[in-house]
């Protein structure tokens, strides 16, 4: 195919002939190897940020999803270093329409569900991408079909050279209406300039109700224990009820399904003075048993109610991670644009978490910035009064959408 060149188009207009693969034929094996990849980039992630934030919240999988659309352009030791620190291990004619069809079945968790009182429970998801390239920049049409048919990503044009400041606010705007205002300003001022080219963006917003919500007149103060051996007053929710609960060697997991029962929290509770090690021994296969070992049981849970925000800048983190060659001048992004012209110049990641006695509402978005150059037993006593972490996942593909940890709510 030719490239696009610089045709009569206008700044704002949409580039792309093809509609999204709405069927995408993939098989379980390519899903269950996608799913298990994205798992172990979260993990790794969660390492490389938990030394620099104390509360931490991020969505893995806006990471990876707006990773993914840049890999599409990848080439050379460019695409090897990337495959490698995001456990990406399905090859590139593989990896997208399993990216495709993973996002299509966590869509379809966002339909309306019928509660056996005839009312339908509010539950939504909303997952999404987009493209915003340079209006006079040569992309070669096979990278514009890969993202348009497997990402839903249809290229909307800016202008970065005339107008940088008017295409940030046009992506930034895209951002919160994809997130229900939720994230705001993903792309600070100064970040797109003169020489920037292409911006690709993922967007994810969740917002669902607990399937048992906690009783509003239940919640009292209560001690959260700080690390440092201080303590700090918080609101605490109480429920009993029967949970999903595991006791391993040093930590508690219980388990809060959303209503449908398709998607779930996961709080992972270390035992007093276990955090660290806990820490230290979560990758993919302590995680894999840790969930398998769930089982229903009738669990009495305290926990805080809590909310946050996150604002993460990627690019050191990735760079340490073992993909160094995207961000420098050595760079091969030849499937954008069919020569050497790009790197990445900045990731940017930003996330919201609220979490009461209704449910929970999260939202997260990233950009990636490319330049030139049953049996009831007694109820368990579950009290997270402490630093815990917590995953948002999807329960049928495994699918970690968010992970977070929490270390002072009061904060």
């Amino acid at each position: 195919m030719a490239g696009c060149g610089p045709a009569p188009a206008q700044a704002g207009e949409l580039r792309s002939e093809l509609e999204r693969e709405s069927s995408p034929s993939v098989g379980s094996s390519d899903l269950e190897a996608l799913v298990a990849g994205n798992t172990a980039f979260a993990l790794d992630l969660y390492h490389e940020l938990s030394g620099k934030y104390d509360n931490l919240f991020y969505s893995p999988y806006s990471i990876s999803l707006a990773l993914a659309m840049t890999y599409g352009g990848a080439r050379s030791d460019t695409e090897l270093e990337m495959a490698e620190t995001l456990h990406f291990n399905l090859t590139q004619a593989h990896l997208h329409p399993a990216f495709n069809a993973l996002d299509l079945e966590l869509e379809s968790r966002g339909e309306p569900i019928e509660m056996p009182d005839g009312e339908q429970e509010g539950f939504k998801i909303n997952i999404a991408n987009s493209i915003w390239g340079q209006v006079d920049y040569t992309f070669l049409e096979e990278y514009l079909d890969l993202l348009a048919l497997n990402y839903g990503a249809g290229m909307r044009l800016v202008d970065y050279v005339a107008a940088a400041e008017q295409a940030r606010q046009e992506i930034n705007a895209w951002v919160s209406d994809e997130t229900e205002g939720r994230i705001e300003d993903l792309i600070p001022e100064g970040a797109v300039d003169q020489m920037t080219r292409l911006v690709l963006a993922n967007a994810i917003y969740f917002n669902a109700a607990w399937m048992h919500p906690f009783n509003e007149e239940a919640t009292q103060d209560g001690a959260f224990y700080l690390l440092d051996g201080g303590r700090v007053t918080v609101p605490m929710m109480h429920q009993s009820e029967s949970m999903r609960y595991a006791k391993g060697d040093g930590y508690q997991i219980v388990e809060r399904a959303y209503v449908g029962g398709q998607m779930a929290m996961d709080i992972i509770l270390p035992d007093q003075g276990e955090f660290e090690a806990i820490e230290r021994a979560m990758d993919s296969e302590w995680l894999d048993a840790a969930l398998a070992a769930l089982d229903g049981r009738q669990v009495s849970l305290s926990m805080p109610r809590f909310e946050f925000e996150s604002q993460i800048g990627l690019s050191q983190v990735l760079i340490a991670m073992g993909m160094p060659t995207a961000f420098g001048s050595g760079a091969d992004f030849s499937a954008m644009d069919g020569g050497r012209n790009l790197f990445i110049s900045d990731v940017l990641h930003k996330a919201f978490v609220s979490v009461d006695e209704e449910g929970t509402e999260a939202a997260a978005a990233t950009a990636v910035i490319m330049s030139l150059t049953a049996i009831m037993d007694p109820p368990i006593e579950v009290s997270v009064d402490r630093p815990f972490i917590f995953l948002i996942r999807d329960i049928q593909t495994g699918a970690v959408l968010f992970i977070g940890r929490v270390m002072n709510p009061a904060a």
